[in-house]
C-alpha cells in the first residue's frame, strides 16, 4: 500500500470527523425546534427567578436569539417583560458579542462544508488511482478517530478539573475583545445563560458527537477485522 494513499485517506477522514463534530454541535444547538433542552436548563438553574420573567417570555427571547445566530434574523432585539419592566431584553454589549458569536458559528458551518467538499475531492482522486478503498477507508477512519479521541480525552479531563478556566481560554482564543465578560447585575443575557448551561451544552455536544462517530467507527472495525481474516 503506497504511503501517500495512507496519508491522504487519514487526512480525508480527519476532515470527515471534523465535519461530524460541527454537525454534532449544530444538532445539539438547533436539533430541537422547540428548544426543549434550553427550557429544562432554564428550570434547572431557576433562570425565571433571576430574570423575574415568565418562562414563555424567556423561550420567546431564546427563539429570537437562536434565529439571529443562524442568520434568520438581521437584528438582535426583542421587547418583553423582564425584571419588572417592558423593555428590550438585549443591550448593546449583547448585540456586539452575539454578532461575534454569529460570525464564529456561521464560519464554522462554512468550514464544515469546505471540509466535506475537500474530502469528496480526495476520495475521487484516490478512486481514480485505483486505491483499495475496502482497506484504506476503515484504516484511515480508525487512525483519524484515534487522533480525535486523544484530543477529546485531554479536553475532557481539563474541563472536568476546571471548566471555568477552559471556558475563559476558549473566549480568549476565539474572540479579540472582552465583550464576552458580562455583569449579572446589568446584563440579562448572562442571567439567562449561566456557566452551568454551557457546561451542560458541552456534554450534550459530546454525547451527540460520540453517537455520530460510533456508526462509522463500528463499521470500520468490522471491515478491518474482515480484511485481516480474509488475508490470513
Amino acid at each position: 500500500m503506497k504511503i501517500w494513499y495512507r496519508v491522504t485517506i487519514t487526512f480525508t477522514m480527519l476532515l470527515v470527523i471534523f465535519a461530524l463534530l460541527i454537525t454534532g454541535f449544530q444538532l445539539a444547538v438547533y436539533g430541537d425546534s422547540h428548544y426543549g433542552f434550553y427550557k429544562k436548563e432554564y428550570e434547572k438553574y431557576r433562570v425565571t427567578d433571576d430574570l423575574n420573567m415568565k418562562i414563555d417570555n424567556v423561550m420567546a427571547v431564546t427563539e429570537h436569539m437562536m434565529a439571529y445566530l443562524i442568520g434568520k434574523e438581521e437584528k438582535l432585539s426583542i421587547v418583553t417583560d423582564v425584571d419588572g419592566e417592558h423593555q428590550d431584553f438585549f443591550n448593546e454589549q449583547d448585540r456586539l458579542h452575539l454578532a461575534d458569536v454569529r460570525n464564529l458559528f456561521l464560519g464554522g458551518l462554512k468550514l464544515r462544508n469546505y471540509a466535506v467538499i475537500l474530502a469528496t475531492i480526495l476520495m475521487i482522486v484516490l478512486r481514480a488511482k485505483k486505491a483499495d478503498f475496502r482497506r484504506l477507508v476503515p484504516l484511515g477512519y480508525l487512525q483519524a478517530l484515534f487522533v480525535y479521541l486523544i484530543l477529546a480525552a485531554i479536553l475532557g479531563v481539563a474541563m472536568s478539573i476546571d471548566f471555568t478556566s477552559c471556558f475563559t481560554l476558549f473566549h480568549k482564543l476565539f474572540f479579540t475583545n472582552n465583550l464576552w465578560i458580562f455583569d449579572p447585575e446589568t446584563d440579562y443575557m448572562i442571567r439567562m445563560l449561566p456557566e452551568g448551561f454551557f457546561s451542560d451544552m458541552v456534554i450534550r455536544v459530546g454525547v451527540i458527537f460520540i453517537v455520530l462517530l460510533a456508526v462509522p467507527g463500528v463499521a470500520a472495525v468490522v471491515y478491518n477485522w474482515k480484511w485481516k481474516k480474509e488475508r490470513n
